[in-house]
């Protein structure tokens, strides 16, 4: 299926076709996608996807074989990186362990020829931006893994660049870390109202840090939108079983009306409730939420199922049913609605569900 671009109205910083090969491999692919100024874009895909790729070639540390970018209005394709005027925040920090976090800070800001006074409120702004205040004369070592990441965001954002780049910021923090750090992210950004760019393979760190996350996969945008909008709204299969937890199954397409698709599953048949653009008869690929699937009791529309797992997550369960032709599908619901090895019946409910033609 074609990818999806996204444009936006006015753009401030533009990705404009934009492609790169590494002898046979295609890193980037046509990559097009525009941001307004201070919105916040999320690169997510599996490992090879190109995001880290677009990164470096938005940074400058690639060239790219073919396409502009454009930031203001400005196309700066070509410039190094220092005349990009974009801050960066490495996936390992890359802090100065010798320097002390203020140091860290005034390295880039003396390049640009910041000294005395001014180069001291600099440091404490960017400091308080970050909620370290008075950390200037504190050692790198002494810092926990959540606060190293934020003298790094602090430099980054210290110069007072035009675009803040991140790349698998938060990579490093264990769990509990992770979600905390993420969250300050998120205030510093919104704070700072800087236009950002984060790579990132975690759905969750994509979906609480972008406002609009592009979704990759070989070099090549699949889709650009809001996270509801991939959630609710995949524009393929790749998105719809890469994003959210989801079941897949060929089905054959039995029934099409107005406002209903019926189709053949194991040894029934589902009732979807919307019309979809496949003729009876046709081949398909029937994408489910676990949400959007229901535990009962067989016939009357459900399929019948062995349910062969269930795993606990506290307010609800998920079950996995196999079918009787052996496919198996992911249900969501209440912790004692069904318990292994018990026979079951599945049909679908009202969202969730995405059918799209086979192949």
């Amino acid at each position: 299926m074609e990818a999806v671009s996204g444009k936006v109205n006015p753009p401030y910083l533009i990705l404009d076709r934009v492609s790169k090969r590494f002898g046979e491999t295609i890193a980037a692919d046509g990559v097009s996608i525009e941001l307004s100024r201070g919105q916040v874009l999320a690169l997510l895909g599996p490992s090879g996807s190109g995001k880290t790729t677009t990164l470096r070639l938005l940074a400058g540390f690639e060239t790219p074989d073919s396409g502009r970018i454009v930031v203001d209005g400005e196309d700066v394709t070509r410039f190094p990186p220092a005349a990009r005027r974009f801050g960066m925040v490495f996936q390992h920090y890359a802090l100065f362990p010798h320097l002390d976090v203020g140091e860290n800070i005034a390295f880039g800001l003396e390049s640009l020829g910041v000294k005395g006074e001014a180069l001291r409120g600099r440091i404490a702004e960017s400091l308080r931006q970050v909620e370290l205040e008075g950390y200037e004369r504190r050692r790198v070592g002494e810092l926990s893994g959540g606060q190293q990441q934020r003298v790094a965001l602090a430099r980054a954002i210290a110069p007072e660049p035009r675009v803040l780049l991140l790349d698998e910021p938060l990579s490093n923090l264990d769990p509990t870390l992770r979600e905390r750090t993420r969250r300050e992210i998120r205030g510093v950004i919104e704070r700072v109202g800087i236009t950002t760019v984060i790579v990132t393979h975690e759905q969750d760190e994509a979906f609480d840090l972008g406002q609009i996350v592009a979704v990759l996969r070989a070099g090549r945008v699949e889709q650009v939108g809001s996270p509801d909008q991939l959630y609710s709204q995949p524009a393929n299969p790749f998105v719809a079983r890469f994003v959210g937890r989801s079941s897949a199954l060929e089905v054959a397409v039995m029934e099409q009306g107005p406002t209903h698709t019926v189709i053949g599953v194991a040894d029934g048949a589902w009732r979807l409730p919307f019309a979809a653009s496949l003729p009876a008869g046709a081949k398909a690929l029937l994408v489910a939420r676990p949400e959007a699937m229901r535990l009962g009791v067989p016939g009357n529309g459900a399929v019948t199922g062995r349910v062969v797992e269930r795993r606990f997550t506290g307010a609800t369960a998920y079950y996995t049913v196999q079918l009787s032709d052996g496919r198996s599908i992911e249900v969501e619901g209440l912790p004692e609605a069904a318990r292994p090895d018990t026979v079951v019946g599945v049909e679908p409910g009202e969202r969730g569900l995405h059918l799209f033609p086979a192949g």
